[in-house]
């Protein structure tokens, strides 16, 4: 039920953390996956990890503001299965906190270009490549900002709450293809939270909120994007599945 074998996947922002985690995750379920990260040596590294594990990848920069850089990450990740690609994982993602008396427009268009732009642009550079046959399937990452607001980073609350609508909307549109579309909403030890878990007081206050009273690992959420890929999901979507250790309960 949660085998991937003989499907094909591209997983955006894939060089480390979460993305780094799902490609690894679907390689051990059997798929061919594309590792992508505007980061080449990354992509490059946890690609060969793959391999070397025995599982197929290969690698690619990608910039996801970049339609013509998706286009080809997306044709690539096609041509791994004859010309059919059918999971997208819209991974890649940035932060530039300030609070907003002090955030800049340059910050804002940032984090809104790479989050809510990315989504847009790989996603419709995959969509000649999803099948219809019930396996195609696209996952986005968004957060509990975008579901319950945050302090001190307006542009990434926005961003995710951007990423939601893009799923549900996107969910509805797809449908008629059997496509489906959901998102997960992550909260782990990566390099984009380094800054809440490295401040004492900050790292205590989002503790507080955990029920479960830790943060997770990269792996412990990629199952949650294995299952969405699969055939277990097949009747699920225009879902927001927050796997955050109960913060948004």
């Amino acid at each position: 039920m949660f085998s991937l074998q003989g499907r094909s996947a591209l997983v955006t922002g894939a060089g480390g953390g979460i993305g780094a985690a799902v490609a690894k995750a679907f390689a051990k379920a059997g798929a061919a996956v594309v590792v992508t990260d505007i980061d080449k040596d990354a992509a490059a590294s946890v690609a060969h990890e793959i391999t070397e594990a025995g599982g197929r990848a290969e690698s690619a920069v990608v910039d996801v503001r970049d339609a013509e850089q998706a286009a080809r990450a997306t044709e690539q990740a096609a041509n791994l299965n004859g010309g059919v690609l059918n999971i997208l994982v819209n991974n890649a993602g940035v932060i530039a906190p300030a609070m907003f008396s002090k955030m800049t427009v340059d910050q804002f268009g940032l984090v809104m270009g790479i989050h809510v732009g990315g989504t847009f642009t790989v996603s419709q550079a995959a969509l000649p490549f999803l099948p219809s046959d019930g396996t195609g399937r696209i996952i986005n990452v968004t957060s509990a900002a975008g579901l319950v607001g945050t302090i001190g980073q307006v542009n990434y609350g926005a961003a995710k709450a951007g990423i939601v609508g893009i799923t549900k909307s996107l969910a509805r549109e797809l449908a008629k293809k059997q496509i489906t579309v959901n998102a997960v909403a992550p909260l782990a030890a990566t390099s984009m939270t380094e800054n809440i878990r490295s401040n004492e007081k900050l790292a205590a206050i989002t503790l507080a909120r955990i029920p479960l009273g830790r943060w997770a690992y990269p792996d412990e959420i990629a199952g949650t994007f294995v299952f969405f890929a699969s055939d277990a999901a097949s009747y699920i979507t225009g879902q927001v599945l927050p796997v955050d250790g109960g913060t948004v309960i």
